[in-house]
């Protein structure tokens, strides 16, 4: 039998807002139809709202898309790392040195700083105060070649800005441009503390997409 489940993903409403970059609010439109009870949703966001992947397109004019994605590119070891950071503070190359714990090629780099868990639906402020994630700590990352990173935290220091230009958007070209995934907006992953776990971000097979939608869950081994 398999191990116990996890959810990782964040809740979605008409309440959320995609980062400030593009600023996009989740429209969610209910049709129905009588006689009797019948309901159809349609919903208007930005494919980087919740929890969601990147793919290289994100930074890359010629970047490969999530139908070069496989679910195996997506999903892997755990290797986690706790990390103590305030508000607007960087994860810097040190910071992963410190917590490493013992990361090996094309396992799923997950960080852990508890924001999404505090955070999550507080908007701006869950965009503009985060921790995020250094250009030294991209650099410390993509040396250890995992198959993809997970944040629970709005890892780009400059995406916070309304003005950001394309090449301030370094955290996202060092790792989508060394061929690593991204995975944004996890939540609950002191869930993952001391334990053997395997991670899968199962995302909406969209075609030729910079990203899409996820429901990140993991699966723990049995002890």
């Amino acid at each position: 039998m398999p191990g116990k489940m996890i959810d990782l993903s964040v809740e979605v409403s008409s309440e959320t807002v995609g980062p400030p970059s593009t600023n996009v609010k989740v429209g969610i439109e209910r049709f129905h139809r009588g006689p009797g009870f019948w309901q159809v949703s349609s919903i208007h966001a930005s494919v980087h709202t919740g929890t969601h992947i990147d793919t290289p397109l994100h930074c890359y004019e010629d970047g490969s898309t999530t139908s070069d994605a496989s679910l195996q590119d997506l999903s892997g070891p755990v290797a986690l790392f706790e990390l103590d950071k305030k508000p607007s503070e960087p994860v810097t190359w040190d910071d992963l040195e410190t917590a490493d714990p013992g990361i090996r090629e094309g396992d799923v780099a997950v960080l852990a700083t508890g924001w999404t868990d505090r955070m999550w639906g507080s908007f701006p402020r869950y965009y503009t105060e985060s921790p995020y994630l250094a250009e030294s700590g991209a650099q410390w990352l993509l040396t250890k070649k995992p198959t993809a990173v997970v944040f629970d935290f709005f890892e780009e220091e400059c995406a916070r800005k309304t003005d950001f230009t394309s090449e301030e958007f370094v955290v996202h070209r060092i790792l989508l441009g060394g061929g690593v995934y991204l995975v944004e907006h996890a939540t609950q992953l002191h869930l993952l503390r001391n334990t053997d776990a395997t991670i899968y971000a199962a995302f909406y097979k969209l075609a030729d997409c910079d990203g899409s939608p996820a429901r990140l869950f993991a699966i723990l081994e049995d002890s």
